[in-house]
């Protein structure tokens, strides 16, 4: 869910924080090849990795060989092309984005958090490197922060090791698999090497309406692009949490109380519910009218609509698509007897 963390950014990004208001997620890397210490890995090893602690389950299967294309959204695919074609992007965003930056946002996160480690908050470690473990990736860091806005967002410094942030609130209204679902969504955005346009989403528009003239002319042309392309990518790591959860409901239900949830109703709340007004909603935006203030509801928006991004994920999880990788995957549990 790739949002601003609104204590850190406030001064960056003010244009842009009610675009995100109920997201999570912001990514941040300034090198244009994408993460170079984020690590892939290979075979049986990730799996003892996330095994041992007792409480992995043993119905979750890993992913091995898994590639990000493999569950990369269309639209994700097609506004990638899209963006890769502008000229000068990365450039523009490294001089946008210096090291003074990058001090900023690594010690305002992580100064103001608690590392999350097997000594500390373990059963949060174990959710983070069970996550890792099935999308076949390094894991990496986990800091709880304290804050009352349901937040998470992932941060990668150039050179460093990217990072995790989840707001305590977030951790109060979800049960655990729904946090792991989020969890296996920022590793989305690390396995799909997202954080050059992520970046530029949130901060370069806003840097580039500060050159007098060309700036602004630059900026406009570029932001509709650039919030279709992270609404797409935002799709594509739903699909990941959906690959961890290995349930629809556990991610569905997820957007569901970011929408509209509290601790102290979410047990009342009701996935199937929640369709179905997604469903209403596709209807009552079906007509010509409908589609145009659909258009204007969601263009300046940095994430799909809550009930849109339910319905794809319900969608996909009946696909052919998602059945194949499935198909593909190891049982853990197999996998830590060998």
């Amino acid at each position: 869910m790739a949002s601003v963390p609104i204590s850190s950014l406030c001064l960056l990004t003010q244009r842009k924080l009610s675009c995100v208001g109920f997201s999570y997620g912001v990514y941040y890397n300034l090198e244009s090849n994408g993460f170079s210490s984020v690590k892939k890995n290979r075979g049986i090893s990730i799996c003892r990795a996330a095994s041992s602690s007792s409480s992995s389950s043993s119905s979750s299967v890993v992913f091995r060989d898994l590639d990000a294309d493999d569950f990369r959204h269309p639209l994700d695919k097609q506004n990638t092309l899209l963006l890769r074609a502008i000229p000068g992007l990365n450039e523009i965003g490294k001089a946008l984005l210096g090291s003074m930056t990058e001090q900023v946002m690594l010690l305002e996160n992580i100064g103001t958090s608690v590392l999350v480690s097997k000594n500390q908050l373990s059963e949060l470690h174990q959710l983070m490197t069970e996550a890792a473990a099935i999308l076949n990736l390094e894991a990496p860091d986990l800091y709880v922060r304290q804050s009352p806005v349901p937040n998470a967002y992932t941060l990668a410094i150039s050179g460093k090791k990217p990072f995790v942030v989840v707001h305590t609130s977030l951790v109060e209204l979800l049960t655990r698999k729904e946090l792991q679902a989020v969890l296996a969504h920022e590793l989305g955005h690390l396995k799909c090497d997202h954080g050059v346009w992520l970046t530029f989403a949130n901060i370069l528009t806003l840097g580039a309406y500060t050159v007098p003239g060309l700036g602004r002319l630059i900026a406009q042309t570029l932001e509709e692009q650039l919030f279709r392309w992270l609404r797409a990518a935002e799709l594509t790591c739903d699909r990941a949490a959906l690959l961890v959860a290995q349930d629809p409901k556990v991610v569905i239900s997820v957007l569901m109380k970011l929408a509209g949830g509290s601790p102290s109703i979410a047990d009342q709340l009701n996935v199937d519910a929640f369709l179905e007004q997604a469903r209403s909603y596709d209807k009552a935006s079906s007509s010509p009218i409908g589609w145009y203030i659909r258009n204007a509801q969601t263009r300046q928006l940095s994430h799909p609509l809550p009930v849109l991004r339910a319905r794809e994920i319900d969608e996909w999880s009946r696909s052919q698509e998602y059945r194949t990788l499935l198909q593909r995957a190891i049982q853990m549990n197999v996998v830590q007897n060998v």
